[in-house]
């Protein structure tokens, strides 16, 4: 027959529980942590080889509440924007016979990439005033990754576009080239934004600064990112000239500047 154990023997045992039920939690963690790092690198993987960012659903409450409010307060719409309900950015002469139809997210990593290979192209190809741009951004990736950089960003924009579409071409490139690491939401934090605003000659004024603090442009980025959803775009970056797809990727390669040219002239007629 088992004796049972002593006091101290019970305590020993009691000790060597609670260390292996921490070790177990903690291992539990570090697994959650990995799949996370994984599931966020497999998107920007799986987007840099198909061109278009992959949804994955972890959206927060707490996301979906500040959506919520965003969406609740006064629309402010920006000067100079267009489409419907001013939901569109048009870079370029308006009456440009061709359009450029740039789908993105300031959170793309993809977008980053296609931005750092062609993000001068495409503002070079508007420059003869055959080919205006229009810019759809989107902000699903908070969605897919917790956070709110991508609205935040967006808006952010929205106050830069209320300056100039140049300034806002401007901001957009800086964004950019200071994207954070996609498992960060950097653009989430409004003075790094208006750190990084200050990279743009004239764009930080008193003004600026105000509408970006107080989140002005919060609900017309909310309604951006809504006719985002609603355009059948299913990911990003992606690039429509007169409505037919441009290639950007060559198997885990950006397209370069010229074979992008090439394609954006075939599919204008140019």
């Amino acid at each position: 027959m088992a004796q049972a154990p002593s006091k101290q023997q019970a305590k020993r045992i009691s000790a060597r529980e609670r260390i292996q039920e921490a070790q177990r939690r903690e291992q539990q963690s570090a697994k959650r942590r990995q799949r996370i790092v994984l599931t966020v690198s497999a998107v920007a993987v799986l987007a840099l080889a198909g061109g278009a960012a992959v949804a994955v659903d972890s959206a927060s409450g707490k996301d979906d509440k500040a959506a919520a409010a965003a969406t609740s307060a006064p629309l402010v719409v920006p000067a100079n924007a267009g489409g419907p309900n001013g939901t569109v950015i048009t870079y370029g002469k308006a009456d440009a016979p061709h359009t450029m139809e740039v789908y993105e997210d300031f959170r793309c990593p993809v977008c980053k990439h296609f931005e750092a290979a062609n993000g001068e192209t495409v503002k070079k190809l508007t420059e003869d005033g055959q080919i205006k741009v229009e810019f759809h951004l989107a902000a699903f990736l908070d969605k897919n990754l917790g956070g709110r950089g991508s609205r935040t960003a967006l808006a952010a924009a929205g106050a830069a576009l209320n300056v100039g579409v140049d300034k806002f071409k401007q901001f957009h490139d800086v964004l950019y080239a200071n994207q954070p690491d996609e498992r960060e939401d950097g653009f989430g934090d409004v003075d790094h934004l208006l750190e990084l605003a200050g990279q743009v000659p004239g764009l930080k004024t008193d003004a600026f600064v105000k509408a970006v603090t107080d989140k002005t442009y919060a609900p017309w980025a909310a309604k951006v990112s809504d006719a985002f959803n609603d355009s059948g775009v299913t990911g990003t970056p992606t690039v429509k000239v007169d409505g037919k797809p441009v290639t950007l990727f060559a198997g885990k390669s950006v397209v370069s500047p010229d074979q992008f040219t090439a394609q954006v002239k075939q599919a204008a007629g140019l």
